[in-house]
């Protein structure tokens, strides 16, 4: 016997609800996808320096929006379903997975503002290196001017956050992207340590808007799955 009444009106309304999770969880795997082959992010943290490898941190927090993407899909297909069917066990399960699924987003959430600063800070500091050595006499037998010229195109800066940027210009045009003028580079280049905060600021930002949409629409999820249940169990007993 199917639900009738309010419990009907829930019952569709989960559906719903769990159609935009499904839509909200593509969105993610889509944007993670898109942030994990960023042409901006690529150059960098695809660079090595000597033996030393660019910071990693940024992708394994995208690593990990990949797999709630594609769990949220899932789990967002299992509710429909389960929704539709009035099925209490494929409810369960769903109640379930969402359970998991929101504590998994509270735990990388709390990585994800714990690490904010760091990603930025350890991709400097590999800059800095790079830099250093770039402007070493015997640089030209490491790849430390391949590495920064990478950063300095890409984000369209030149050194770092101090008065050597003001100054590498005038006697390093091989590392920094040419200018009309040295007062144009003053007004238009960045120090790329600015340039690099930017960047990850802008991208956490991004995915810190996605988890907070998602993080709602799981709640009223949970709750309206319990309550369609409380309902099938009710409407099973007349």
């Amino acid at each position: 016997m199917g639900v009738e009444g309010c419990t009907k009106c829930i019952k569709y309304l989960l559906f719903l609800f769990n159609f935009i999770f499904w839509l909200a969880g593509g969105i993610i795997l889509g944007v993670a996808l898109w942030l994990r082959h960023d042409s901006q992010t690529t150059n960098i943290l695809y660079l090595q320096l000597g033996d030393k490898q660019a910071p990693n941190t940024f992708y394994v927090g995208i690593y990990i929006l990949i797999a709630v993407g594609a769990v949220m899909m899932f789990v967002g297909f299992l509710g429909c379903y389960g929704a539709i069917q009035e099925s209490q066990c494929l409810l369960g399960t769903f109640f379930t997975c969402l359970v998991i699924l929101f504590a998994c987003e509270v735990a990388a959430g709390i990585w994800g503002f714990v690490n904010k600063d760091q990603i930025a800070k350890d991709v400097k500091q590999f800059y800095d290196q790079a830099f250093q050595q770039a402007l070493e006499a015997g640089s030209d037998t490491s790849n430390g001017k391949a590495v920064v010229k990478t950063f300095h195109e890409t984000l369209d800066c030149c050194g770092p956050d101090n008065v050597i940027r003001a100054v590498t210009p005038l006697w390093r045009e091989d590392l920094c992207p040419k200018k009309d003028s040295f007062l144009k580079h003053l007004l238009e280049n960045s120090s790329c340590h600015k340039k690099i905060d930017e960047l990850f600021s802008g991208k956490l930002y991004l995915i810190g808007i996605a988890a907070i949409v998602v993080a709602v629409i799981m709640i009223f999820e949970m709750i309206l799955s319990m309550v369609l249940c409380c309902g099938i169990r009710n409407s099973s007993v007349y």
